[in-house]
């Protein structure tokens, strides 16, 4: 991309809270034309009424994802600079608790829908000749851990479809880069404890004692209004992506979070049953079952 493309419009999906309204917010008052989408209308109506231009987009349907992308390009005369990956959620639950239905719909949110999306906005990037596509992936793109298997599979297969993407890219003036936020403040937790209580059943499981443990950490931690030393703002996923907006030449990979820079080393310097049993005392430190 030449150096003096000024990056001015940005598409940003999951923008009721957390990272995404963060974003989004701070973006807009910094001069970006931001396009904030969220998937309950309610919130739509929030973030419009807060001076936010803002649209319904749902990632699990495709004629949402294509009317609110036909709203942005109505608005800018047919063109979109940059497209920021947000909207997810995590699904916890042992692996062998996950049911099919269960996985597809992460799947549908997480992966098939950003994907979709994606491949629509490249059409317009690659007509105008240059664009920026940002994906909010995770430290579980990069490592797994117990109970969270749904959201690394999800996680590391947009991974492997952005890198992917990135080498299909190269010579374009069209550049992908991998956000990896460890813990962040936002309502990511509430929203994966209820799709916990939805559809994990956890009576007569392998793992029924380690949800019981899991269910009394999450309502202390809920009842204190703390969250474990590690966790950032929001504010930290804005800096890298105002980096991969703006910089002449973004990076592929941006980690946040102290937890992802260490767990990101680690998995290069450690052999497999050496990382698994750091990844398991982490695990087991923070499910302890007293």
């Amino acid at each position: 991309m030449p150096e003096n493309r000024t990056i001015s419009s940005i598409l940003i999906t999951g923008c009721s809270s957390g990272i995404g309204y963060y974003c989004a917010t701070a973006l807009h008052q910094e001069g970006f034309r931001v396009f904030a989408t969220a998937r309950n209308p309610d919130d739509v109506a929030r973030l419009q009424a807060q001076g936010l231009n803002s649209y319904p987009l749902d990632l699990d349907d495709p004629d949402s994802i294509r009317a609110a992308l036909d709203w942005v390009l109505q608005q800018t005369g047919g063109t979109l600079d940059a497209l920021f990956n947000n909207g997810a959620y995590g699904q916890p639950g042992a692996v062998e608790d996950l049911s099919r239905d269960v996985l597809r719909q992460q799947f549908e949110t997480n992966l098939f829908g950003t994907h979709e999306l994606t491949c629509e906005a490249l059409k317009v990037m690659r007509h105008q000749g240059y664009g920026r596509i940002i994906q909010n992936s995770s430290v579980l793109g990069l490592i797994t851990m117990k109970y969270r298997g749904a959201y690394n599979a999800s996680k590391f297969a947009l991974e492997g479809l952005t890198d992917t993407l990135r080498q299909e890219l190269a010579g374009s003036d069209i550049h992908i880069s991998l956000i990896e936020p460890g813990p962040v403040e936002s309502a990511f937790r509430d929203n994966a404890y209820i799709a916990f209580k939805q559809n994990i059943t956890t009576q007569g499981s392998a793992h029924e004692a380690i949800y019981q443990a899991v269910e009394r950490r999450l309502a202390k931690q809920k009842e204190s209004g703390k969250s474990d030393p590690f966790t950032l703002g929001p504010e930290a996923v804005c800096k890298p992506l105002r980096h991969a907006l703006t910089s002449a030449r973004p990076k592929p990979r941006y980690y946040v979070t102290t937890p992802t820079w260490l767990l990101g080393i680690l998995r290069r310097l450690l052999p497999t049953r050496a990382l698994d049993w750091v990844l398991l005392k982490v695990s087991d430190d923070e499910n302890k079952q007293t």
